[in-house]
C-alpha cells in the first residue's frame, strides 16, 4: 500500500518532478530537493525539505540528481543510518551517488528494507560488486527507461533538436 506514504524525491528537477506525479496518482505524500526551489504550489501534498529530513521521514527515497563532488557518496553508511527500517532506496540517477559497500552492509543488516537500482559505480558490474549478493536488492541493467515508446519518443526529439538547429533556431542549448 503506497497511499498516505512518503516519497522523498532528491533531484525534484523535471525527471523528479515526473517521478512525484506518479507517486501522487499512488496517494503518495511528497518531499522535494534540489538546489534552487520552484514553484510547486499546484502539487497537493508536496513540501520542500532538506536531505536529512528526506532521509529520517521517507517510506521511499528517490534519487535523481546529477552526479557532482557535491553528491558523490550522498547515499553512504552514516545516510542510510537516518533512514527508516521499513524505508527504500530507489536509485535511477547514478551509481555513485551510492557507496555501494555500505548500501549492501545496510541491506545485509536489515537496517533499510529494501533498494532497486538502475545504475551501478561500475557498468557492468564486477562479480565481486556487493550489491550483486545484498538482500532485498533488485539490479536492473540501467535501461530501466528503455520502452519502445521511450525510445521512439528520445529519436523523435533529436530528430527534431538537429532540425531547429539547421534552421538556425537551435532547442535545449546547452551554456557552459
Amino acid at each position: 500500500e503506497l497511499a498516505g506514504k512518503t516519497m522523498g524525491i532528491i533531484g525534484f528537477g523535471d525527471i523528479g518532478e515526473k517521478v512525484g506525479d506518479l507517486a501522487t496518482a499512488f496517494g503518495m505524500n511528497l518531499l522535494g530537493n534540489r538546489r534552487h526551489e520552484t514553484d510547486q504550489s499546484h502539487r497537493r501534498n508536496f513540501r520542500w525539505a532538506s536531505v536529512n529530513e528526506i532521509l529520517e521521514s521517507s517510506d521511499v527515497v528517490s534519487l535523481h540528481c546529477p552526479l557532482s563532488p557535491e553528491t558523490k557518496g550522498l547515499i553512504n553508511k552514516e545516510s542510510l543510518k537516518r533512514m527508516k527500517k521499513t524505508a527504500f532506496l530507489l536509485n535511477t540517477s547514478r551509481g555513485p551517488l551510492v557507496v555501494e559497500d555500505d548500501l549492501a552492509e545496510a541491506l545485509n543488516g536489515d537496517l533499510i528494507a529494501g533498494a532497486g537500482v538502475d545504475v551501478l559505480s561500475v557498468e557492468p558490474p564486477p562479480p565481486d560488486n556487493p550489491l550483486l549478493k545484498a538482500k532485498h536488492c533488485i539490479i536492473t541493467p540501467h535501461i530501466a527507461w528503455a520502452t519502445r515508446e521511450s525510445r521512439i519518443r528520445l529519436m523523435n526529439a533529436s530528430i527534431s533538436n538537429l532540425k531547429a538547429f539547421l534552421d538556425g533556431n537551435p532547442v535545449n542549448v546547452v551554456n557552459k
